[in-house]
């Protein structure tokens, strides 16, 4: 699975705007900084207002920031609202067409795999990410087995 530009785009901004709580920041800092579109930024900018994760305050000395604490942004929300996809798999979405669903046991499986995912973000906030030397669990590599691609 891979979040979308979309959802690492929105985490970039409320990473800078917990980062910059001083201060309202703008669209314009924010994509130069990441070197993003600000024509797409202004549409995560837009999401995350509209989800009640920003103040936008506009006209002159306008910009955004974050609209509650970090402690109250849940990363597993955040990514809730920002992913339209969660099917892992073909059978996960509607209207599959899958000829071995009935008998397959993998849907199960990765609907596990995808709740734990979200147990796991539903325990960090945003706060967690703008925190360095906070202990995590160790983090677990996770290596794509080789193919005969691969070793040409």
């Amino acid at each position: 699975m891979r979040l979308s530009a979309f959802s690492d785009y929105s985490l970039r901004v409320l990473m800078h705007l917990g980062t910059h709580t001083d201060r309202l920041a703008t669209i314009g800092e924010i994509a130069k900084l990441y070197d993003i579109s600000e024509n797409h930024l202004t549409k995560v900018v837009h999401q995350l207002g509209r989800a009640g994760y920003i103040d936008t305050l506009r006209g002159k000395g306008g910009g955004i920031r974050l609209a509650r604490a970090p402690r109250q942004i849940p990363l597993g929300e955040v990514l809730r609202h920002t992913e339209t996809d969660f099917a892992l798999v073909e059978c996960f979405g509607e209207g599959s067409r899958c000829h071995i669903e009935p008998d397959c046991q993998l849907k199960p499986i990765l609907n596990e795999a995808l709740a734990a995912m979200f147990r796991v973000l539903d325990g960090y906030t945003l706060a967690d990410i703008l925190t360095p030397g906070i202990e995590r669990p160790a983090v677990i590599n996770v290596i794509r087995p080789s193919t005969s691609a691969d070793k040409a």
